[in-house]
């Protein structure tokens, strides 16, 4: 049995290093990339700070967890559209919102390989 090209993935997932992750961004998503770039420093700065790797390996997990939502069509839509039902002011349905978008990252985890932070 065969994907629809419309369910493909649009990129294959990287490996999850900053760099691949960065490259994927840039051809999936790349109005991400300031927000990328923003979070990068923000944990390198919090990883020396502290001597702890752990806030590059949360960054790393996040961005890994997005280029796979982002990269296949279908779970992109929904994202997208659970992102814009969480901002419509009514908070049942943000709440719906805030569970549907949750779901969809802790179900991006188990492909990239990575624990949910």
């Amino acid at each position: 049995m065969t994907t629809p090209a419309a369910e493909q993935p649009l990129i294959p997932q990287p490996p999850a290093t900053v760099a691949t992750l960065r490259q994927a961004v840039s051809q999936i998503a790349p109005a991400s990339l300031p927000a990328f770039t923003r979070e990068l420093d923000q944990a390198a700065d919090q990883s020396r700070q502290g001597s702890d790797l752990a806030p590059l390996r949360r960054f790393i997990t996040q961005w890994a967890a997005h280029v796979h939502i982002q990269s296949q069509p279908g779970p992109a839509a929904d994202f997208r559209r659970w992102e814009d039902t969480a901002e419509s002011g009514d908070a049942t349905r943000a709440r719906q919102a805030a569970a549907e978008i949750g779901r969809l990252l802790d179900e991006a985890h188990t492909p990239v390989g990575l624990s949910n932070p």
